[in-house]
């Protein structure tokens, strides 16, 4: 019996509703005692009565299991979903004498286009392979090409390498041989020149002889015209000149010893003259320190009546030093409208007169007589 199980919009494990149907060829079984179950449960029954049966029970199984599979796997893999159902079934339908022949999904589809976009990406999914192989292959083909390239460049540089080596073999033969020529002919011309310098040689040593020859017999006459000049200048210039020099010397020697006595005598003079000198030096240094010697003694004999003396033997030099910058001042005009007041600071002046002189000598000139009366210092 052919039977073709059909299971409409049946929810799989992601929740798509699809539409399955397969086809299942099924026989009752042979055996004694599963024929007899058969016959206990199909007895009286036609043949659509037992189809539908088996059909029911077919498509129960095949619901229960579309629920626990994805789309992808029912419909990617039609063989392994049939042999589940083959699987899942044949127990049940054998417990009522029916063997499963075979089993397999006839179609598979929906409604809301599921499968065509799992179609469209499959082929998105294939085109894109394809376009990859495509790639690969042209990048292989790019590749086997640049390797065909690079070895025919490498047999190009290969061939041009024995080229060029063969070239510069041929360059490197030929400069040998151009340089063993010129060597060869290099030594035949220095052989030419140095047998012609030779020749030369012999000809310039030649005359070098006759010249010789000439110059000794040149030789001959000067030292024989020198002998005869030699005994001319002798005879007129040498003994003339012999007596003048002389002549010349002895008055040379008189003037050198009158120089020399010249000499001593002012020599002497001026050893005269500096003892006098000396002398004269000497006393008046011995009297000037006797003067000093009484001078002092009278100074200490006295004490402070010479210091007093001596300090106003140097008063009117101090006041000339000290008023000579006045000397170049032609007028000083004193500003003041009261006599009585230049009187008094002439006064007052005169006053201070001690104070500096003692300041500058250490001589008190208040403590004389004279002097208190002429500036009123009182002591």
């Amino acid at each position: 019996m052919t039977l073709q199980p059909r299971c409409e919009d049946v929810e799989t494990a992601e929740g798509v509703a699809l539409t399955v149907t397969g086809v299942a060829q099924v026989k009752i079984m042979t055996e004694k005692e599963l024929l007899a179950v058969a016959c206990e449960q199909f007895l009286g029954k036609n043949v659509q009565d037992i189809k539908n049966v088996v059909l029911q029970t077919l498509e129960g199984h095949l619901r229960s299991i579309l629920g626990t599979l994805t789309v992808e796997q029912i419909y990617q893999d039609r063989d392994q979903f049939a042999k589940l159902v083959r699987e899942v079934a044949a127990p049940d339908v054998g417990r009522m004498g029916i063997e499963i022949l075979s089993f397999t999904i006839k179609d598979v589809y929906d409604k809301v286009d599921y499968l065509s976009s799992l179609g469209k990406t499959q082929t998105a999914v294939v085109q894109r392979d394809a376009d990859i192989g495509v790639a690969e292959a042209e990048r292989d083909a790019g590749i086997r090409e640049a390797e065909c390239k690079r070895e025919m460049l490498d047999v190009k540089f290969m061939a041009d390498t024995k080229i060029a080596d063969s070239k510069r073999a041929f360059e490197l033969q030929k400069s040998a041989f151009s340089e063993e020529v010129n060597i060869k002919t290099a030594e035949a011309q220095l052989a030419y020149e140095l047998q012609g310098a030779r020749e030369q040689q012999k000809i310039r040593q030649e005359e070098i002889e006759i010249e010789v020859v000439q110059r000794k017999k040149q030789i001959a006459v000067e030292a024989q015209e020198i002998l005869r000049t030699d005994k001319e200048l002798i005879a007129t210039v040498r003994r003339p000149a012999e007596a003048e020099a002389h002549r010349i010397q002895q008055i040379a020697e008189g003037e050198k010893v009158k120089q020399v006595l010249l000499a001593q005598a002012e020599a002497e003079k001026i050893r005269k003259i500096g003892e006098a000198d000396a002398a004269v030096i000497e006393a008046m240094g011995k009297a000037e320190a006797e003067r000093m010697k009484l001078k002092a003694e009278a100074y200490q004999k006295y004490g402070d009546a010479a210091k007093m003396a001596l300090v106003l033997e140097a008063l009117p030099q101090i006041a000339a030093k000290i008023a000579s910058p006045l000397t170049k001042v032609d007028e000083i005009v004193v500003l003041s409208g009261d006599n009585s007041k230049v009187t008094s600071e002439v006064n007052r002046l005169l006053a201070e007169l001690p104070a500096s002189v003692h300041a500058l000598t250490g001589v008190d000139l208040s403590k004389i007589p004279l002097i208190k009366k002429a500036t009123g210092v009182q002591v």
